[in-house]
């Protein structure tokens, strides 16, 4: 079976709580999620970095961390945050609360062995016979972190390395964990840490899924390795609720979409939508400031690049027009059934660039075609079909429904003095018309 068939949707806890989120806050989203969100496909919760610093603060992390860990070095939620972790259980209470309402539960490891740890030379569990050994010595000192000070990287060569690392994966197994955002992996791309990480999930028995976080300037040469080891990987650094970060993934998204099957996406990151900002590592608690437009835009790119949708804000406070969006039947729609996104044209014009991408439905006729602007003022937009049929079109009429009101839009005209059609779109500012077309 294929870990992953199809981008996962859910909410993570990063945008709105940043290191901060307890286990109330937790349940709340899970069960907003599980009432209004999960009849559209969105079923996974997952709580961000930090969640074993008893003392983590909004807009930072804890310089020199007392995480709570485990005799082995493993970390542990702090239960002062995560009450129902206390003696020893771990996230397994929570994460039944979460599987109890039809949903599956994630979590988010920072790279490598954390550095208390490393100093107080803990044993490794089940290390190879005759080869003893303890926290300090699987642990490569010389690779760091640049933005958080609280691990060290494994080192790779010592064969109790993975014997440690196992042993982590073992644990989030037994606790339910369904998926693992494992972050610092790709920026530089540390290859080994891939391979380990997939090494030690096969090992636990589970089907878990792996992220990779995060992306920055991430190659498609990497794509091998990629499809064999992981899920899922960010394209991109944290993404927040300004125009210039959407406007970036444009480029990013097109170069990744014609790579994207299942078992394997290119992630644009988390959604920067609703109530943000609350404890978060970056402003003040708000609603996203990208405007109604450019949320529309943000939303269609990512599905039609079947990137992994993951809300950043806080479901239960967010505005009723929030959650609208995210339950547009189309977002779960064709982000699950579409195939072949991608990025047919880009042009200047004015101030501005028209964006074309197109998908095809995987379960039957329909074409579906997204017109962006990124200019600074509406557009009309004249758009002949063959752009996004190709020249030779299976049927002579097309109906046009637009995917966002679920409108009909009138029928493309005959372009005269040629044998196209072309379809007429409006399109805002920093916006985008999506539309499905099925011949008529």
């Amino acid at each position: 079976m294929t870990v992953a068939p199809t981008p996962p949707m859910g909410w993570n806890s990063w945008d709105c709580y940043g290191t901060t989120v307890t286990e109330d806050e937790v349940l709340a989203n899970a069960r907003f999620m599980a009432e209004h969100l999960l009849p559209h496909g969105w079923d996974t919760v997952v709580v961000d970095i930090d969640w074993s610093d008893p003392a983590a603060r909004p807009h930072g992390y804890t310089p020199d961390a007392d995480l709570v860990l485990d005799e082995h070095g493993y970390p542990q939620p702090a239960p002062g945050r995560f009450p129902s972790a206390a003696d020893g259980r771990g996230f397994a209470d929570l994460a039944a609360q979460v599987h109890a309402l039809g949903l599956r539960f994630g979590v988010h490891v920072l790279r490598g062995v954390p550095r208390r740890a490393v100093a107080a030379r803990l044993p490794v569990r089940g290390a190879p016979a005759g080869a003893a050994a303890t926290t300090a010595d699987i642990a490569d000192t010389a690779s760091t972190c640049s933005w958080n000070g609280h691990m060290y990287g494994l080192d790779h060569t010592h064969p109790a390395a993975q014997t440690w690392l196992d042993g982590l994966v073992a644990q989030l197994a037994s606790w339910g964990v369904d998926l693992v955002k494992v972050d610092d992996v790709l920026a530089p791309f540390h290859a080994d840490t891939v391979v380990a990480w997939s090494r030690a999930i096969e090992r636990s028995g589970r089907d878990i899924v792996l992220s990779l976080s995060p992306g920055t300037g991430l190659s498609t040469a990497h794509l091998p390795l990629l499809r064999a080891h992981a899920h899922m990987w960010r394209v991109c650094d944290d993404l927040w609720d300004r125009w210039e970060d959407v406007h970036a993934n444009f480029a990013r998204l097109a170069r990744w979409a014609p790579f994207q099957q299942p078992g394997g996406w290119a992630d644009g990151d988390m959604l920067p939508l609703g109530r943000i900002g609350i404890r978060a590592e970056r402003g003040e608690d708000r609603s996203s400031r990208l405007t109604p437009d450019e949320q529309r835009t943000l939303l269609t790119l990512w599905v039609m690049a079947r990137s992994p949708l993951m809300m950043g804000g806080d479901l239960p406070t967010s505005d009723p027009a929030t959650i609208a969006l995210l339950t547009t039947p189309a977002v779960g729609h064709v982000l699950r059934t579409a195939t072949d996104g991608r990025e047919l044209l880009r042009e200047p014009a004015d101030d501005g660039e028209v964006v074309v991408w197109s998908a095809r439905c995987g379960t039957g006729p329909t074409h579906y075609a997204a017109v962006f602007w990124t200019g600074a003022a509406s557009r009309v937009q004249r758009l002949p079909l063959s752009a996004v049929l190709g020249d030779d079109p299976p049927a002579d009429r097309w109906t046009v429904r637009d995917l966002w009101t679920g409108d009909l839009l009138p029928d493309p005209v005959r372009d005269p003095g040629s044998p196209d059609t072309v379809l007429t779109l409006e399109v805002p500012s920093h916006g985008v018309r999506w539309v499905a077309l099925d011949p008529a």
